[in-house]
């Protein structure tokens, strides 16, 4: 008795009538947001290099559609869908925690090595 898999992609507004199609659906959905960033990163428009919180616009955006990819990856060809709220949750929620500490961690060090540079070497006067 295996476990009917949803045929839907988009919240329900793609259907499909096979795992086989729906496979390809994904597929080119993640083809096209690929080529999207490519476009982007060979074109670079001159709107887009504007600077937003400390990073170029055209940076959130390779930051976005990222996440966009890796979610459909998970949800649809890691069957993320299909499973408990439970191990979803146990998949999820750590990420949610440790990137944001991973992004502090990384942004304090980043912030004394700026300094480091900007004052030079300093050693302890006992």
């Amino acid at each position: 008795m295996g476990a009917e898999h949803k045929l839907e992609i988009f919240r329900g507004l793609l259907k499909f009538k096979s795992n086989e199609q729906k496979i390809w659906g994904v597929l080119i959905f993640l083809s096209i947001v690929t080529i999207i960033e490519v476009g982007l990163g060979i074109l670079k428009p001159a709107f887009l290099l504007e600077s937003f919180l400390q990073m170029k616009i055209l940076n959130w955006i390779f930051v976005i559609l990222t996440l966009v990819k890796a979610y459909y990856i998970a949800w649809d060809f890691m069957h993320l869908r299909d499973e408990t709220s439970g191990l979803v949750n146990s998949i999820v929620l750590p990420l949610l925690i440790l990137i944001p500490y991973l992004a502090f961690i990384l942004i304090l060090e980043a912030d004394y090595i700026y300094d480091i540079m900007q004052a030079g070497f300093q050693s302890w006067n006992f």
